[in-house]
């Protein structure tokens, strides 16, 4: 017997097997999953009474909350194709994907209602605005989303008419020098991710997953299938705040989080962190960014009962490709030499194939020293970018999709990740590795956040440069973090100067935005600005 691969047979089981059992909670509300299977199917017949046909594009312009959550269920159930937008970026960007996805409805939280009156008339293919709270504007849909659910049919689709290869769900890039390009994830994409993360973490019905990451960032690292699969609970908050993530782990008993580092040190190093008990989290990954051990030492000092580790994935592989488990072999090995393996991207989880290579294709030896770019092999690589026949064919090529980012491997297979190749800094020649300078000063600890970048230099071409965050009372001067530095790196990698900052931008997912830090260093300069 063959039946399609879909993660709408996802919640189907959760409906059947854990039905009565509370699956959702956002803010106030509380949802079964039979409540949850049961909106999920009345948003598809919603769309469908509004025309939306297979193949057809879906937009919601949301913050984390159980109607974007519906809608990975709802809309791909249907045949159509989720296109969960970036809250955080602007009109310009915004209508570009909209225009290149060419969605016909947009479901919209009322916050952004002065956003899209800016940009409705340079919106070409969208047909329906829906409301997903609140009045809707006088340009929208009359009803809002919970009026036409509740206006609509619980009927189940017959998902065996679905096509596994075909698209469910479209997650645009962030644009480095060009545009952002759209990501085509399937459904067999979806289903086989699923299945291997929650076998990968281990995950049972015992599980409280609080969605720090954003959903539009490639379904918060794939929690909403995963979660779903083992039965446990879905907790929503609509953005990251620390207070509110302490407060909610406290009052939920969450079992798990997976956060980006800034996310984490934000949270560790707030003034209210002791008042809560965390002492229901058995696991918290980290991924997004690379970690270092200093954070991951920091999260089991401060969490007695928690294992942190990181984990590494793209957009472009449904997200997750590894994690950093401690094999039970390796159980006995000395307290820092777990930790640095816990502060790598991980080994292959199962299902996929991971090699790092050098420029000519060749594996690079397992030492932990030699650098490659990763590529991969795995059912949940995408099925390609929106419209974009030819960066599909730079970035999968002979089965492999070469993922940009470079690494060492050591002879246990765990993965070390160096730099984006776009971040590495040649200075006089030399190649250095940004992040490999970022873990050393995240060690120091007067130090919260850090990013390293190439600046100009008019005898090395471009030297590294360190933007530093210090700790609320802390206190160092750009002396204390260059001879700290000194005692763990070469020379010719120390970084040339140190700035101080209040902060430091970040995108929606709470990663660094460096591309952003470099414009004011490189203006006037001919150098690509990434």
């Amino acid at each position: 017997m063959l039946l399609p691969l879909t993660p709408v047979r996802l919640k189907r089981y959760a409906a059947q097997v854990f039905g009565r059992k509370q699956g959702v909670v956002c803010e106030d509300l509380r949802f079964t999953y039979q409540e949850f299977n049961e909106r999920c199917d009345r948003l598809s017949d919603a769309l469908l009474r509004l025309g939306i046909a297979k193949g057809d594009r879906v937009a919601f312009l949301s913050f984390n909350c159980h109607r974007l959550l519906e809608a990975y269920y709802g809309v791909p159930q249907m045949g159509a194709i989720l296109l969960p937008l970036n809250i955080r970026l602007g009109a310009e960007e915004l209508t570009y994907i909209l225009n290149d996805a060419g969605p016909r409805l947009l479901c919209f939280d009322p916050e952004f209602i002065p956003l899209l009156e800016g940009m409705r008339p340079h919106l070409k293919s969208l047909e329906h605005f829906v409301a997903l709270r609140g009045k809707p504007a006088s340009w929208a849909h009359a009803s809002t989303y919970d009026e036409l659910l509740a206006a609509a049919s619980p009927r189940e689709i017959d998902y065996r008419g679905i096509d596994e290869n075909s698209v469910a769900e479209l997650f645009y890039t962030s644009g480095t020098t060009a545009h952002p390009k759209g990501v085509m994830l399937t459904h067999r994409n979806l289903y086989l991710h699923a299945f291997y993360v929650t076998t990968a973490l281990r995950c049972d019905d015992r599980e409280v997953h609080l969605y720090t990451v954003p959903l539009f960032h490639v379904n918060s690292w794939g929690a909403p299938h995963t979660i779903t699969l083992a039965g446990g609970r879905h907790v929503m908050i609509r953005r990251f705040d620390a207070v509110t993530v302490l407060e909610l782990v406290h009052r939920e008993r969450v079992t798990r989080l997976q956060m980006v580092p800034s996310m984490l040190v934000a949270m560790l190093n707030h003034p209210t962190f002791a008042q809560y008990d965390l002492s229901s989290v058995q696991e918290l990954m980290m991924g997004g960014a690379p970690t270092n051990t200093a954070l991951v030492r920091q999260v089991e000092e401060k969490m007695a009962r928690c294992v942190a580790k990181g984990g590494y994935g793209l957009t472009e592989t449904s997200p997750v490709l590894t994690i950093a488990h401690m094999k039970q072999h390796l159980a006995d090995q000395p307290g820092d030499a777990q930790l640095r393996r816990k502060a790598t991207a991980g080994y292959a989880i199962a299902g996929t194939e991971i090699r790092v290579v050098d420029l000519d294709g060749r594996d690079v030896q397992p030492d932990g020293r030699e650098v490659g770019e990763i590529i991969v092999r795995s059912d949940v690589v995408m099925a390609g970018y929106w419209n974009q026949p030819k960066d599909t064919a730079q970035a999968i090529r002979d089965d492999w999709f070469h993922t940009g980012d470079l690494a060492v491997i050591d002879d246990e297979g765990y993965i070390l990740i160096v730099d984006r190749a776009k971040d590495m800094i040649l200075s006089g020649g030399e190649n250095i590795a940004s992040a490999e300078i970022e873990r050393v000063i995240y060690g120091h600890p007067a130090v919260l956040e850090c990013a390293v970048l190439a600046v100009p230099d008019e005898q090395w071409g471009e030297v590294p440069k360190a933007l530093v965050v210090l700790k609320s009372g802390q206190a160092a001067t750009e002396a204390d973090l260059l001879a700290y530095c000194r005692q763990h790196l070469a020379g010719f990698k120390l970084p040339k100067s140190v700035e101080f900052l209040a902060s430091l931008p970040k995108g929606g997912t709470g990663k660094i935005l460096k591309k952003v830090l470099r414009e004011k260093y490189w203006a006037g300069h001919e150098k690509r600005v990434h």
